[in-house]
Order: structure tokens, then C-alpha cells, then sequence
């Protein structure tokens, strides 16, 4: 294939969105925030036809105008999404990239007083936003969200927290089952404080942040903890409240278990009745993911197997990484394009 970009056969509007929620947020980042939203094919030529929407969503660390990155040998999320809806068999959808970044690195699409209202951001102002200006089909199962990694997470918990909104959802390795996936960090965030921050956070975000683009090794687990911190166990004040004792390494177990209250493996325990309603519900991971989330998938699974649920879920384990699964993208939009579309 030719490696620079191609003409989309929809059409891709760059807005921006003002939020109240996320005005005067702990972090004093942004609320002035960018948006992409996505027209299939037809959508011009037919302007009394409404559309079922799909959210799409970054994982940590992600801007929005990453998903124009390209893979070499590859086309790029946006234009792979384009690609769906120009053969003719796959129904139109609205696709709608949401921005959440944070200067910690994400929200998990949470409110918290540690990062700011990104819950009510997406739920309240971004849907709002979109079905005011675009012609939608604006009932919950006629919209979906998707998203990898800690997008993956935010379209898991969403939907369960607002079923009344989200009708379907597309996870690809998100954060779930977090003895699994976010412990292995903690003690490398430990060891990293004591030996090159004298135990210090402040310590290291001054040196994060003085050095844009040369990471060291450790910074990956030291982010990781810090701002699942933010999002999961920050006190009313924002205080941000570590699972650990950095001086020991040892687990602080009323902290970690309100990381465990939101975990999605917990959270579908408790919530079964919203994930019954789901009209389409897709999960995967790579069998050699670096962060163990195919066990966390699987574990997922497992919770809606015992909750009687398996009509309209779609799970599957593919040999990968936590890299390079772009090419799922497409798969996971058709199967939610197919189940949100008008009967």
C-alpha cells in the first residue's frame, strides 16, 4: 500500500468542546477539548436518515490526534474505521473520537477528584454535544463505545455505569482483574522511588517532565501507579492516596481496596442487570500481552458466563502482545455497527 494517507470515503470534522465539568479541574488542565467526529459514506446525500453512534477512546498516555498515527505497512484507526463502511455491507454508524488525556497521563473516563469529571464529561457534555449537531439515533442501543488499554477499561465501566446512555460495547485489552495487571507495577514503582527519586513522587514528575521524550525504563510503572492513584483512591481534598507504602513496598489494603471497586471484574458482580441490557458486547486480548489483560479479559468473560450472560458477546484470545492489535479495530467496529443498527 502507498504510505501516505488516503482520501476518506466519509467525511472527519476536527471540533472543539467547551466543558463545564472539566472547568477548573485539580490538574488545571484544558477544558477546551478537541473532538472528532466521523460521517459514513451517505451521510450528506441522505439528510433525513438518522444514524446509531460509536464512541471511541484512547488508552493512558493517549491525545487524540494519535489515532492519525500509522503503522508501517498499515493504514491508520481512522482510516481503517472509513474502510468498514465502503464496502456496502457493513451499516453505517457515526464514529466520535473522544479526547481525555490528562498531564498524569488519562482519567480512566472517571470522576475524581484527583484528575477531574471525565465521567460526567463523556456522558453528559460529549453525547449531548454530538446528538444536538449530528443527525443520531439517540437511545442507548443505538450507541456504543470502544476503546484499548485503559480505553478498554473506560468501555467496560461506562456502560455500567450508564446503561441508559451506552447500549454496546468493544473492549480491547482493557484494565480489568487489577492483582493482575496493575500489582506487578507496584513494587517497580517502589524499587524506582527509593533507588533514583530518594522516595520522592515530586522528585519524580520534576524529572518527568524536565526530560520530553527520553523516558527511562522505570517511568512507565511509576506513571502507571501514580495515576490509577488519581483516578481510583483520591480523597475529596484530591489528595492522592498510593496503594503502598513506598518506604516498604508493603500493601495498603483499605487503599487498594478502592482500586478493587472499580475493578470491572468486581464492578460486573454487582452490576449484572446493566450488562444484560447490552445489545453487543465484544472482548479480546493477545495471549502474550505484557500487562497479563488477556487474563483480565478472560476473567471478565468469566463474570458474565456466571451471571447467565453469553447471548450477544462476542470473546476471543488472539496470539499478539499488548502492541500492534490496531488490525482488531476494525473487526470489534462492524460487530457493534451490525448489533446498534435500526431493525
Amino acid at each position: 500500500m502507498k504510505p501516505w494517507s488516503r482520501s476518506l470515503a466519509g467525511r472527519l470534522d476536527e471540533l472543539l468542546i467547551e466543558s463545564r465539568a472539566l472547568a477548573g479541574n485539580p490538574l488545571g488542565d484544558p477544558d477546551r477539548r478537541p473532538l472528532y467526529v466521523y460521517t459514513p459514506p451517505g451521510y450528506e446525500e441522505e439528510p433525513a436518515r438518522h444514524y446509531p453512534s460509536i464512541y471511541r477512546i484512547q488508552g493512558l498516555t493517549g491525545q487524540l490526534d494519535m489515532w492519525r498515527n500509522r503503522q508501517a505497512f498499515t493504514e491508520n484507526p481512522i482510516e481503517l474505521a472509513d474502510a468498514v463502511f465502503t464496502d456496502g455491507d457493513t451499516p453505517p454508524a457515526i464514529i466520535v473520537y473522544v479526547d481525555a488525556w490528562t498531564s498524569l497521563g488519562g482519567s480512566q473516563f472517571l470522576d475524581s477528584p484527583g484528575t477531574g469529571r471525565y465521567h460526567t464529561y463523556l456522558c453528559e457534555e460529549v453525547v449531548a454535544f454530538v446528538d444536538a449537531r449530528y443527525r443520531t439515533l439517540p437511545a442507548p442501543e443505538h450507541r456504543a463505545i470502544a476503546g484499548k488499554s485503559s480505553g478498554g477499561y473506560g468501555a467496560m465501566v461506562t456502560p455500567m455505569l450508564r446503561p441508559d446512555l451506552f447500549g454496546a460495547f468493544a473492549t480491547h485489552a482493557g484494565d480489568a482483574l487489577f492483582e493482575a495487571c496493575y500489582l506487578p507495577d507496584l513494587r517497580e514503582a517502589v524499587r524506582a522511588l527509593r533507588d533514583e527519586y530518594d522516595g520522592s513522587y515530586d522528585a519524580f514528575w520534576s524529572s518527568f517532565r524536565s526530560r520530553p521524550g527520553r523516558g527511562r525504563r522505570s517511568d512507565g510503572a511509576l506513571l502507571n501507579m501514580y495515576c490509577m492513584a488519581a483516578c481510583y483512591s483520591a480523597d475529596p481534598d484530591g489528595t492522592v492516596r498510593l496503594p503502598v507504602e513506598i518506604t516498604t513496598g508493603e500493601l495498603l489494603p483499605d487503599i487498594w481496596n478502592r482500586w478493587l471497586a472499580w475493578d470491572p471484574v468486581r464492578m460486573a458482580r454487582r452490576r449484572p442487570a446493566a450488562l444484560r441490557g447490552q445489545r453487543a458486547m465484544w472482548i479480546d486480548a493477545g495471549t502474550s500481552d505484557e500487562f497479563y489483560l488477556d487474563v483480565g479479559a478472560q476473567a471478565f468473560h468469566a463474570e458474565l458466563r456466571k451471571a447467565g450472560i453469553g447471548e450477544n458477546v462476542r470473546f476471543e484470545l488472539f496470539e499478539g502482545t499488548h502492541s500492534g492489535i490496531e488490525w482488531r479495530y476494525p473487526l470489534a467496529l462492524r460487530f457493534l455497527a451490525e448489533r446498534i443498527a435500526p431493525q
